[in-house]
């Protein structure tokens, strides 16, 4: 039939149908076969479950998910193919007709063929994280998420090879700046819109607590205009910061600007949330993916304050979109998640974001109903695994869920049936939490009618060190052999001062062992029952004797006491770990009479610490330092007291013989009932003791392993224990650099013999010999962000030497140097603290510049830095140097 004017099929032409110049072009797509398909990474999946023999008693219809049904294809018109190639015209085509341009984008590898999401897991520990898609809703049809998960066809799938080739680099590079110009254009839209209508916080209504996965837009999501700006890739829609390619080089700021001189500003990008006003626990769920080297972080970022708070961080490159979960705490204060990418050196390296999810409770919750099952993970095993269960409208003998209380729900189940050995353990293991988990737990299960099996709930911290927390076998067995269909609630109180993985565990010892169903998991820091003692504080412990002993108490009865000590800055004597100029505790032994037959005299210094409760795991960290003649592997040893027999046990002894520095130890210990520490300090005879300095004691929860991996700091703060946290050399006028080293240095009566952290660790330091009198070194650190408020620098520096020259610490901004802090000429023979406060409204960074004295002996050390939100709450004790070693 004859077609009305402005109808159009789009066949031969575009019927006069034209792109409006202002926005974004439409794409005329010649084959009909083809249809848009948006890029999301599969669910995580595993291979389903065998079917099990039918002459077992358990049917088997609920074990497998139902099968998706069968896509048919269309029926093939009269105008197409066979092959299923694209329609062919009614009227020859005219071989000279110009094809349409295609838009193309360029995609980074690892958004090509998109890997499915896996639980945030070291990457070589199991092969697989789930053993079950999610099944449809409908028997009949695939839901809206299964259709988005299908992969898109390539567009290039029905030409030829020639034509199938990438697009050349220009074009590329024109595609990815109109991506860029895009991206820019909707930020600049959002804060003209945020401009007219003020700061507020953005209502959960508009993206929250659904996921922003960057479909229809950003959701408020902005890039720091200080920063590289991230990519919007509108194929496969996530967002990413790479290495700049070839041609593409951002224009390098100039010399001494805000950005260091290895571009590392125009190397990271930041991507800000939008205002968060959230006064409860939520989580936050991030699909990401590192390709090359690089480094991924998330932090919190509060108003006026000029540091964020670290949540996360991962340099670990992947092969596929990975799932990471972190806990959000609750606050009054709003707030901004600050994401940070830093994609390393290497070419093609970048990191990609393509979902971020925040929900209500903390990261241990689930119900099982959202796709990524809140980042829980199955354990494989080779026969025996947990499952989805539930989401089916069929008959089915599996049970509704807790849930919704139908069979649409979801669940977790495991079942005996696949066991093949004596004793299958199946395990579903939660995402690593992220700050200590110290409330009530609470679950709902079911157990099969044969009780064949073991179900046991456990604590996993990060060495993989388990604790039993809940077992089966301690509820009243009536109820779920009576009506195994009922879902039993469970609470149990959990005491885990450090982060932890909650493992929920099944172990069979045959086919028959039946099944047992998980739902509903919930988390609250309030204890389930009002007698559970609360958490411990272990900081009653710490002390670092500057105002007196503390909690600390003498048992002089077979000895002398320890005494707090001061010694001033000075060229011949250490003073104390904390300042360098304050006070420690130093076995001053008397002679007393021999405890033991045929020993004559004796020196004995006994410190004895506050009760630490029972059934717990300390971590324990001194700092000592051994002084005088000789030394003796008695001259500190610590002992453990038990309080009901007076027992004691030697949990440490110190073996390190170096004199003159303060020495860090570190002592992990597990009581069986309440406890007290001593510090004993024992010596023969005069000859054969010297005597030993105690300083800086901290005690905390958990094993001292655990600690080590929680480095995550505030951008600045560096011990320099595994790198130079993003120091680097500042050229403009160097004339040698800031070494990092371990140790004394090398020329003699000159630099520290050992670092202040450990005594043992590692130091930046100028070396002067290389260099002329009035030459200097530049270290400067990452980008600060400014605010408002005031700032808190503290630092450790070692000026000894007869030549020592000047140690100054500017502010740099614009290229223009401000003065903060310095030092110049021999200060002591120890580490001292310097504490500076001072504001910045804008980014800077904070360069510490080392310049050469007189003679060689002028090596200049610094340690230990930290940077807080002011004002500063300590004092610099700066005293001049005595000209002995006297001791207050």
């Amino acid at each position: 039939s004859k077609l009305l004017p402005g109808s159009c099929d789009f066949e031969s032409s575009t019927c006069g149908y034209t792109p409006d110049t202002h926005f974004r072009s439409w794409t005329l797509n010649k084959d009909a076969t083809q249809t848009p398909a948006r890029r999301r990474p599969p669910q995580t999946a595993a291979p389903a479950p065998p079917t099990p023999p039918t002459t077992d008693p358990h049917d088997a219809s609920h074990r497998t998910t139902p099968a998706r049904p069968e896509t048919r294809p269309p029926a093939r018109g009269l105008d197409q193919s066979p092959s299923g190639d694209r329609p062919r015209r009614e009227t020859a085509e005219d071989p000279d007709e110009p094809t349409p341009p295609r838009h193309r984008t360029r995609r980074p590898a690892h958004a090509r063929a998109p890997p499915t999401p896996t639980a945030d897991r070291p990457r070589q520990a199991e092969p697989v994280a789930l053993s079950h898609p999610r099944p449809p809703r409908h028997p009949h049809s695939e839901t809206p998420r299964q259709r988005e998960t299908d992969p898109p066809t390539p567009r290039h799938a029905h030409r030829s090879p020639a034509r199938a080739r990438s697009p050349p680099r220009r074009q590329r590079r024109r595609e990815r700046m109109s991506e860029q110009i895009d991206w820019e254009k909707e930020v600049m839209s959002s804060k003209r819109r945020a401009s007219q209508s003020g700061p507020r916080s953005v209502p959960r209504a508009s993206c929250y607590p659904a996921p922003v996965d960057f479909e229809s837009s950003t959701c408020g999501y902005t890039p720091d205009t200080h920063f590289r700006s991230w990519t919007l890739n509108k194929d496969g829609r996530f967002v990413t910061v790479d290495t700049t390619s070839e041609g593409e080089h951002q224009e390098a700021p100039e010399e001494g600007g805000v950005a260091a001189q290895r571009g590392e500003a125009s190397a990271r990008g930041v991507l800000l949330s939008p205002v968060l006003d959230q006064e409860d626990w939520s989580c936050l769920r991030l699909v990401y993916q590192i390709t090359g080297a690089g480094g991924l972080e998330v932090l919190l970022r509060s108003e006026g304050k000029g540091f964020d708070r670290p949540l996360w961080s991962s340099q670990a490159p992947s092969d596929s979109w990975v799932i990471s979960s972190m806990d959000l705490p609750n606050t009054t204060e709003p707030y901004r998640v600050a994401i940070d990418g830093s994609p390393g050196e290497l070419q093609g390296s970048s990191v990609a974001i393509f979902e971020i999810h925040i929900s209500p409770g903390y990261c241990l919750e689930c119900n099982f109903e959202e796709t990524h099952l809140c980042g829980y993970r199955n354990q494989w095993n080779t026969n025996v695994n947990w499952y989805i269960g539930g989401g089916v409208a069929v008959q089915s003998d599996l049970p509704s869920d807790n849930t919704y209380s139908n069979k649409i729900g979801h669940f977790m189940y495991v079942d005996s049936i696949y066991a093949k050995t004596f004793k299958e353990v199946a395990k579903l293991v939660s995402p690593m939490t992220t700050v200590p988990m110290s409330g009530c737990l609470g679950f709902q299960y079911q157990r099969g009618e044969k009780p064949g099996n073991r179900f046991s709930v456990y604590t996993r911290d990060q060495l993989g060190q388990y604790q039993e927390v809940w077992n089966a076998a301690s509820e009243n067995q009536t109820n779920w052999v009576a009506d195994p269909s009922e879902w039993i609630p469970v609470q149990v109180d959990v005491k885990a001062p450090y982060p932890v993985q909650v493992v929920f565990e099944v172990a069979f010892n045959s086919q028959r062992g039946g099944r047992v169903k998980v739902d509903d998991i919930t988390f609250s820091s309030e204890f389930c029952s009002a007698d559970t003692e609360p958490t411990f504080d272990p900081s009653i412990a710490n002390c670092d004797f500057e105002s007196g002993l503390c909690h600390y108490t003498q048992d002089t009865n077979l000895g002398s006491a320890w005494k707090r000590v001061a010694v001033k800055p000075n060229l011949f004597r250490n003073g104390d770990h904390t300042t360098g100029a304050g006070s420690f505790l130093l076995s001053q032994s008397r002679v007393t009479p021999g405890s033991r037959p045929g020993a004559r005299f004796s020196y004995v210094s006994r410190l004895v610490s506050p009760l630490l409760p029972g059934n717990m795991k300390y971590c324990l960290r001194a700092h000592y330092s051994l002084r005088g003649f000789s030394q003796t592997e008695q001259a500190l040893v610590v002992y453990l007291q038990h309080q009901s027999s007076k027992k004691q046990e030697k949990v440490w002894t110190q073996g390190e013989r170096s004199k003159g520095i303060w020495i860090a130890n570190d002592i992990t210990f597990q009581t069986t009932q309440p406890s007290k520490l001593l510090f004993v300090s024992i010596c023969r005879s005069f000859w054969d003791c010297g005597s030993v300095a105690l300083d800086d004691i901290s005690l905390s929860l958990g094993d001292c392993e655990l600690k080590a991996g929680l480095s995550l700091s505030v951008p600045g703060h560096c011990d320099f224990e595994a790198g130079l946290c993003g120091y680097t050399q500042d050229k403009r006028g160097d004339a040698g650099d800031w070494m990092w080293r371990r140790g004394s240095t090398p020329t003699s009566y000159t630099g520290p013999r050992g670092d202040h952290t450990t005594g043992l660790g590692y130091y930046m330091y100028m070396e002067a010999s290389p260099m002329m009198p009035g030459q200097g070194v530049r270290l400067r650190s990452r980008a600060l962000r400014g605010s408002h408020l005031p700032k808190c620098l503290r630092f450790f520096y070692h000026m000894y030497g007869s030549g020592v020259g000047e140690l100054r610490v500017h502010l740099a901004r614009d290229g223009e140097d401000t003065l903060l802090w310095k030092r110049a000429g021999e200060q002591s023979v120890a580490w001292l603290r310097a504490v500076v406060e001072y504001h910045s409204d804008y980014q800077h960074q904070i360069v510490f510049e080392a310049t050469r004295g007189s003679s060689v002996r002028s090596d200049i050390a610094i340690d230990d830095i930290v940077f807080e939100n002011g004002p500063c709450k300590e004092i610099e004790i700066h005293v001049a140097n005595g000209s002995s070693n006297e001791i207050e």
